[in-house]
């Protein structure tokens, strides 16, 4: 492999070819991530241990348990958020250096800037979507109690009450993730507007 090769590589991996596209990068890759491997795995690391009903009884906290959290933990769909919706910018830069694509040409070059707006485009709709399901399964706020229905558990009492725990920075970790995800769409359009704007100036300069 020749240095060439790895200079390209790591250019096109490494910077947008828009201010904002690099400032996304660091914010994406700094700040989102720090907090959701700190205060995520912090909250709900041991969330299943310290979930208790009344009566308190193993077999019934995880029966509640399981109805209460019926996929897995919020911090675990964030996760794979982040994964996910940075795949079309991965994808486009090991394009990019494999073709020795470097931030001129994506300017330069009105196929390469189509190319790239698209993954941008991909990636607001990727973390749009996430953001819907977000709302759509964890909603706004975690309440402290819970009523579990273990009507089918064979249990006297058709409703039992369970103590969710630190539901209050659970509520937090979920503010922060939705004003994350708003943050990089507003980022990502912004993007859009860079990259199209230094395409004109690269035109008219011409």
């Amino acid at each position: 492999m020749s240095l060439n090769y790895i200079k390209n590589f790591y250019e096109g991996c490494v910077k947008p070819p828009t201010v904002i596209g690099q400032f996304h990068t660091l914010f994406f890759g700094s700040v989102r991530m720090f907090f959701l491997g700190v205060l995520g795995f912090a909250v709900y690391g041991n969330e299943a241990l310290h979930f208790s009903c009344d009566p308190d009884k193993r077999e019934i906290n995880l029966f509640c348990y399981n109805q209460f959290r019926p996929i897995t933990p919020q911090v675990s769909f964030s996760a794979l958020q982040l994964v996910i919706v940075l795949v079309p910018g991965a994808i486009f830069h090991l394009y990019a250096a494999c073709k020795s694509i470097n931030q001129e040409c994506i300017l330069q070059k009105p196929v390469y800037t189509v190319i790239y707006i698209l993954s941008v485009l991909l990636r607001i709709s990727l973390e749009v979507i996430a953001f819907w399901l977000q709302i759509h399964l964890f909603g706004f706020q975690v309440k402290p109690l819970y009523l579990c229905d273990a009507g089918s558990f064979g249990e006297k009492f058709t409703i039992i009450k369970c103590m969710v725990p630190e539901h209050f920075e659970k509520t937090i970790f979920l503010i922060a993730m939705y004003t994350f995800t708003v943050i990089t769409v507003v980022l990502c359009v912004a993007e859009i507007f860079e990259i199209i704007f230094r395409r004109l100036c690269f035109l008219i300069r011409q």
